[in-house]
């Protein structure tokens, strides 16, 4: 049975006070996926694990940032319609 408009409106403003109130305390609910996502850069250029600490952070960094130029890239791409 779909919901009325109030009750629409009522449910909307429930999860935008959670929310709120949430990030005021200081909480996500995606520390572990930001974390996991992270070990994914960390992996990715230190598979053994040889690395100081201060330089796998470094080159992760540019990993992540590699990888986030690359989804632009495609975004502009599909936008535009570009084949390639």
């Amino acid at each position: 049975m779909p919901l009325s408009e109030s009750e629409r409106t009522k449910r909307t403003l429930r999860a935008r006070i959670g929310a709120h109130a949430l990030h005021a305390a200081g909480g996500t609910n995606t520390v572990n996926a930001r974390a996991a996502f992270r070990r994914r850069f960390e992996q990715e250029v230190d598979p053994e694990g040889i690395l100081s600490e201060p330089e796998r952070f470094r080159r992760a960094e540019h990993a992540r940032k590699a990888y986030f130029a690359r989804l632009a890239l495609a975004s502009i791409k599909a936008r535009r319609g570009d084949a390639a």
